[in-house]
């Protein structure tokens, strides 16, 4: 007795484009029609086009003193407060279900040379940091028994400028991580 082989039916496939089942005359097949088969190579292209402009985006962005003042600036402030995640709101004391900001005693606006300054920068509640404006008179109050007179005295005086460059920042930014990681680790 002879057996005869059965051809298969070909499955059904769905198109990659418009999304619609077909059958193919190839086991390779992922087109449904020549229409869809250009729309593909356009998707494709586009696709290929929008890679190559978040690389160019990317190394302008790593180019950019702003944006890497921002990135430092966000890594900073993390760490300022995970430093003092046991300590109340630097200007009025108090511990409190809500938002915590990295409070800068003088502002970064003002004094951008104490912009990176950890003794510059605490723990302060959005109440106090938004509402009242940093609730300056408290937080120098504090700031004095938290750091002394000496240290309140030397962010209240002159200060030479700093002109952060690019390095500089990407520097601050890999030191503030390896703290933020070693500060996670010790915590856990």
């Amino acid at each position: 007795m002879v057996k005869r082989s059965i051809s298969k039916k070909p499955k059904l496939k769905k198109c990659k484009v418009c999304k619609n089942e077909f059958k193919p005359w190839e086991s390779l097949e992922r087109l449904c029609s020549p229409r869809c088969a250009i729309e593909f190579v356009r998707l494709e292209k586009d696709n290929k086009q929008t890679k190559e402009n978040k690389k160019a985006l990317k190394e302008l962005n790593d180019n950019d003193r702003g944006i890497q003042t921002e990135k430092a600036q966000t890594i900073f402030n993390r760490y300022i407060r995970l430093r003092d995640v046991n300590l109340p709101c630097v200007s009025c004391g108090r511990h409190h279900a809500g938002q915590y900001h990295a409070g800068h005693y003088r502002s970064r606006g003002a004094y951008p040379e104490l912009r990176f300054d950890e003794r510059n920068c605490h723990k302060q509640c959005s109440a106090c940091n938004n509402r009242l404006s940093g609730n300056i008179t408290n937080y120098r109050i504090n700031l004095v028994r938290k750091i002394g007179i000496a240290e309140v005295e030397r962010l209240e005086g002159p200060n030479p400028p700093k002109k952060y460059t690019i390095d500089d920042l990407k520097e601050l930014q890999k030191m503030y991580k390896d703290k933020i990681r070693q500060m996670e680790k010790d915590n856990v």
